[in-house]
C-alpha cells in the first residue's frame, strides 16, 4: 500500500479538495472553499495546510465568525444543497461565535463543515489559552455547544482519526434526510502531527446525492386521498426548490387543477403570476392561500417540516375532519402532526402523481373557490406597496419600490423581524430561486453575510438585501467582505429606529412600548445614525433617501455601480400589511394592565377554538 506523510491538517485539506459531487451542471467540487479566520488553534496547523492547497481549494477571509458561517450556509441553500463551504476558527471565542450558524444550519436543514480548532489532545499546556476549563469534566470544551446543532460532530485527537471522521461527515451532509452542519473539532496539537496515509484516500470521489423512492403502499395511500378529496391543497416547500421539482409541480397542478400555497422555503417554488399559485401561506400568509388552507379537506405538505408559522400553530391544518399528508424525505418531517407520512423525494413523488393521476382534476368548483381569492388579493398588493402622502413610507411600500427595480432573475435576501413577514406576502418571485429568506431560526444579522454566499453561488444574478436597522447593527462587517470579494450586492436598508417588529407584537399582547424603539429604550441621549457614512467606511457605496421616488432613483443608481451600493431610508415602524393565519404567543395570566388581561382573553378564546374547532 502506497503511502504519504503529512500533518493531520494537510491530509484534510487534500481530502476535501478532493471531493466531488454529480449536480444538475455536471460534476463539480463539492467545497467550493473554506471561510478561515485565523487565530491560535488553527493559524499553524489548518492555516499552514490551506496555504498548501489554495489553488485547488480556495481561502476566504471574513470579519466575523458567525458571518462568514452565514455566508457559507446561504450558499449551501442557494446551491439548492448541491455544494457546500468550509468554516474555520480558533479554539475560543472563534469558535463560540460560530455556534448561532450552526443552529441556523441544523434548522434550516443546511450542509456546511465546521472545523473550529480545539485544546491540546496531550494537555501538555493545559490550560490552554482561551480553553474552558469544567471543574468535574476534564474532556470537556468549548466545542460541546456545537453538539446539540450539529447533524454529526467528533473531536480529532488522532490524526489518523480523519480517515472514518471526514467521510462519516461529508455522508451526513449529503444525506437529504439528514442533511446539516457537520462539526469536526480538531485539536490544535493533532492538526500538525504526521501520520502515514494511504495515497488511496485522496483519489478523487464522486459523490451522489440520493433521491429516495416513495413506498408503493404510501405513494397508494397518497393517490387515494387526493381522489377522494373534495377540496386538495398543496402546500408547497423548500424540498420543492432543493429536489428541483418546481417544472413538475407546476405540471401537476396545471394537469389536475390542484391549488398551490407556499411556505417561506418554497417561495419561488411556481412564478408569482402562476394561475394556481395562491401565494404565500400561514401567519404571514395572504388572505388568498389561508382561505383555501381554511376551507380544505386534504392538506398535502410537499416537502415542509411544518413549523408554526406554516401551521398557524397547528390551528390551520388542524381541523376536525380535514386530512394531513407529509411528504418528505427525513421521516422525522413526514410523520409530524400525526400525518398520513409519504417518505420520498419531492421530484419522485410528484412524477409518480403525475402517472397515477393522470386524466384526474380535482372538482373544478374547488379550483375555482381556492383560486377566486387571488384578484382580491392582487387588489391588497396595489394598495399596500403603491406610494402615498404618509410622512414616511411603509416596509410594504419599500418592499414595492425594489421590486420594481429588480430583473426577472433578482434574488430578494431577508431574515428575521418584520420584513420576511412583508416579503413572504408580498415579493413576487419571477423564478425558482428568487427568493431567499432565513425565517426558520429567523436570525437577525444573517442578511448581509447571508448574501455574499448567495451572491457566490450565482454571480450572475442580481442579489438585494432587504435589513432593518435592528439587523444591520447587529451584523454588518460581511459589507467590508463583499466590497473585498467583489460580490456586488444593492443593499436597502430600512430604519425604523429600533425593533419595530416586535414592538408590534408588544403591543399586540397588550404590552406597553417598552426596550424595543430606541425612543422607548433607556437613555440619555438617542443615537443618530449614520448607516450610509456607515456602510461608506467599509467600502461600499451608499446615499440616504428621503422618499420613495428618490429611493426608486438610487435602485437604478445601485444597479449601474461597480460595487456593493446601500441605499437608506427612513421608515413607519408600525403598519402592516394584512392577511395571515393565527400565531400563538403566550400571554400572562395575570397582570396590572387591563391591555395585557383583555390580551389574554382574546388568547384563551384562541386556544378553546383551535381545541374545540369552533
Amino acid at each position: 500500500m502506497a503511502l504519504v506523510r503529512l500533518t493531520a491538517a494537510q491530509a484534510t485539506v487534500r481530502w476535501l479538495a478532493a471531493q466531488h459531487v454529480e449536480t444538475s451542471d455536471g460534476e463539480v467540487p463539492y467545497f467550493a472553499g473554506v471561510w478561515a479566520i485565523f487565530g491560535h488553534g488553527n493559524v499553524a496547523g489548518l492555516g499552514e495546510a490551506l496555504h498548501g492547497v489554495r489553488d485547488v481549494l480556495l481561502t476566504y477571509r471574513a470579519h466575523n465568525e458567525q458571518g462568514m458561517a452565514h455566508a457559507a450556509i446561504a450558499f449551501a441553500k442557494q446551491s439548492r444543497r448541491e455544494r457546500a463551504m468550509v468554516c474555520t476558527t480558533s479554539i475560543g471565542p472563534g469558535a463560540t461565535n460560530m455556534v448561532t450558524a450552526a443552529a441556523l444550519a441544523h434548522v434550516n436543514r443546511l450542509p456546511v463543515l465546521f472545523l473550529p480548532g480545539d485544546v491540546y489532545a496531550s494537555r501538555r499546556p493545559d490550560p490552554v489559552l482561551q480553553q474552558i476549563e469544567d471543574f468535574g469534566d476534564g474532556t470537556i470544551s468549548a466545542n460541546e455547544c456545537f453538539k446539540p446543532v450539529s447533524r454529526y460532530f467528533d473531536r480529532i485527537t488522532r490524526p489518523e482519526q480523519i480517515l472514518d471522521a471526514l467521510p462519516r461527515a461529508l455522508a451526513v451532509m449529503l444525506d437529504p434526510a439528514t442533511c446539516g452542519p457537520a462539526t469536526l473539532a480538531f485539536c490544535q496539537d493533532v492538526q500538525a502531527e504526521a501520520f502515514d496515509y494511504p495515497q488511496a484516500f485522496f483519489a478523487k470521489r464522486v459523490w451522489r446525492i440520493r433521491a429516495p423512492q416513495p413506498d408503493p403502499r404510501e405513494l397508494d395511500d397518497l393517490v387515494g386521498l387526493i381522489k377522494a378529496a373534495e377540496r386538495p391543497l398543496i402546500v408547497a416547500g423548500g424540498g420543492v426548490l432543493y429536489a428541483r421539482a418546481e417544472a413538475a409541480l407546476a405540471d401537476l397542478a396545471n394537469d389536475a387543477g390542484l391549488p398551490v400555497v407556499e411556505t417561506q422555503g418554497g417561495k419561488g417554488s411556481l412564478a408569482w403570476d402562476h394561475p394556481l399559485n395562491l401565494g404565500a401561506v400561514g401567519v404571514t400568509g395572504t388572505t388568498a392561500s389561508v382561505a383555501a388552507a381554511e376551507a380544505a379537506d386534504l392538506v398535502i405538505g410537499l416537502g415542509t417540516r411544518l413549523q408554526d408559522f406554516t401551521t398557524g400553530s397547528r390551528a390551520l391544518f388542524g381541523a376536525e375532519g380535514r386530512k394531513l399528508v407529509q411528504v418528505n424525505v427525513a421521516p422525522h418531517d413526514a410523520h409530524k402532526h400525526g400525518a398520513t407520512s409519504v417518505v420520498g423525494d419531492a421530484l419522485a413523488v410528484l412524477e409518480a402523481l403525475a402517472e397515477r393521476l393522470d386524466g384526474w382534476r380535482a372538482p373544478v368548483a374547488w379550483t375555482d373557490q381556492a383560486t377566486s381569492g387571488v384578484p382580491a388579493w392582487n387588489a391588497i398588493f396595489d394598495a399596500s406597496t403603491r406610494a402615498d402622502t404618509r410622512p414616511l413610507p411603509t416596509d410594504a411600500q419599500v418592499l414595492g419600490a425594489v421590486w420594481r427595480a429588480s430583473s426577472d432573475d433578482s434574488v430578494v435576501v431577508c431574515a428575521a423581524g418584520g420584513l420576511p413577514g412583508e416579503l413572504h406576502k408580498l415579493w413576487r418571485t419571477r423564478m425558482p430561486g428568487g427568493y431567499h429568506v432565513e425565517y426558520g431560526f429567523s436570525c437577525m444579522g444573517y442578511e448581509i453575510a447571508g448574501a455574499v454566499g448567495v451572491k457566490m453561488a450565482e454571480p450572475d444574478r442580481e442579489v438585494h438585501v432587504m435589513v432593518g436597522d435592528g439587523s444591520y447593527l447587529m451584523l454588518n462587517s460581511e459589507l467590508a467582505t463583499s466590497v473585498m470579494l467583489g460580490t456586488k450586492l444593492i443593499v436597502t436598508v430600512l430604519d425604523n429606529r429600533g425593533y419595530g417588529c416586535i414592538n408590534r407584537l408588544q403591543a399586540a399582547t397588550g404590552g406597553a412600548a417598552f426596550n424595543n424603539l430606541l425612543a422607548d429604550t433607556l437613555h440619555e441621549t438617542l443615537p443618530d445614525i449614520d448607516f450610509a457614512a456607515h456602510a461608506a467606511s467599509l467600502g461600499a457605496r451608499s446615499e440616504k433617501v428621503g422618499d420613495l421616488s428618490s429611493l426608486e432613483a438610487a435602485l437604478q443608481r445601485a444597479k449601474a455601480s461597480d460595487r456593493t451600493y446601500v441605499v437608506v431610508i427612513d421608515t413607519d415602524p408600525m403598519p402592516t400589511t394584512e392577511g395571515g393565519a393565527w400565531w400563538d404567543v403566550a400571554v400572562p395570566e395575570v397582570s396590572v394592565r387591563p391591555s395585557v388581561n383583555a390580551a389574554r382573553a382574546d388568547y384563551d378564546l384562541k386556544i378553546k377554538q383551535q381545541r374545540t374547532g369552533d
